[in-house]
């Protein structure tokens, strides 16, 4: 039942029957549904900023997660990059070098096989500018890769084609040096620690006890094998195919003029003669008469990341010459 209401009429004085105005009624029903507009609009949007979905939440990690495997991909791309500059620079400088073969342009290794193709794929992927980046590094890592080993299967023809030239070409460190610890001066100008004047140094020093054998790198002949007074006891071994190499400061000789020797053969032992400031072995190669970085011709002895290291220790070890 409707419950009646009354109020008191000053003007009458009595009480009369309260009837509400239609549009009285109207303007309260207008004001209650604007209330409950604002309110839901603000109950949404407090829940949605503060309190987001279990949806939300999932694609925000999953998000997260993908940046995060994108950053770890793109510092791999770094390193694949660094790695293939490397090899292709031992490439160009080394093994091209070594077999008398023309260095490959860097057009060449850069340019990318059936372009067309790889972009196409690109493209179809999603629009994150980090993927595409990623992606056409990769691509580009993958074409150098490729022409690369082309480029070492042309090697390979010139190995196979010239074994006496293998042979012969210096490829070993002339000391036992397996923890690579023994490098203590490299090539390049430093100060001499003798005559105390900038001088060239052309081979590099390894360090190691008197009496440790020095061994023959290549296959070849002995050329020279005595005293003198800047070298002391020292051995030169001609190679052949424009290569020699020296080693001096010997206590003691074992190989003699004219002897044929191996690779891996010893001809002589560590020792301190001539001018020299401590016990090790002065090694040099030349081509053609030129002296070369050694560094460039220990490819029997260590791998890639071993290689790596002797760049350094040759780099940084001039402070320890001493000769």
């Amino acid at each position: 039942m409707k419950k009646i209401k009354y109020y008191y009429n000053t003007n009458s004085l009595r009480y009369e029957k309260l009837v509400t105005p239609f549009r009285v009624k109207l303007l309260r029903i207008f004001g209650f549904l604007s209330a409950l507009f604002v309110s839901s609009v603000v109950v949404i949007t407090l829940y949605t900023k503060f309190i987001p979905n279990p949806g939300d939440r999932e694609s925000k990690l999953k998000y997260d997660a993908v940046k995060d495997s994108y950053t770890a991909l793109g510092e791999k791309v770094k390193s694949l990059q660094q790695q293939m500059a490397d090899l292709e620079k031992r490439d160009n400088e080394v093994y091209r070098s070594i077999f008398e073969a023309n260095p490959v342009p860097d057009s060449a290794r850069a340019k990318l096989q059936e372009k067309a193709k790889e972009l196409e794929k690109v493209n179809v992927m999603s629009d994150d500018a980090l993927g595409k980046t990623i992606s056409l590094d990769l691509n580009n890592i993958s074409a150098r890769i490729a022409y690369q080993a082309n480029s070492y299967d042309a090697i390979e023809k010139l190995i196979n084609n010239q074994e006496n030239k293998l042979a012969s070409i210096p490829a070993i460190q002339p000391v036992s040096n397996k923890n690579l610890t023994r490098i203590a001066s490299g090539f390049g100008y430093r100060i001499h620690p003798i005559y105390g004047i900038p001088k060239m140094h052309k081979g590099l020093d390894f360090a190691a006890p008197q009496g440790t054998p020095i061994y023959a790198t290549g296959d070849g002949t002995v050329a020279t094998a005595g005293l003198s007074t800047g070298t002391g006891n020292h051995v030169i071994i001609n190679h052949g195919y424009g290569y020699e190499t020296v080693y001096m400061h010997m206590v003691r000789i074992k190989a003699r003029v004219g002897q044929r020797v191996k690779r891996g053969d010893v001809i002589g032992w560590v020792g301190s003669t001539g001018a020299s400031t401590g016990p090790h072995c002065h090694y040099e190669v030349h081509i053609n008469g030129r002296p070369v970085d050694p560094v460039y011709f220990f490819y029997n002895d260590l791998n890639a990341e071993q290689y790596d290291r002797v760049l350094k220790l040759s780099a940084t070890g001039s402070a320890k010459s001493f000769d």
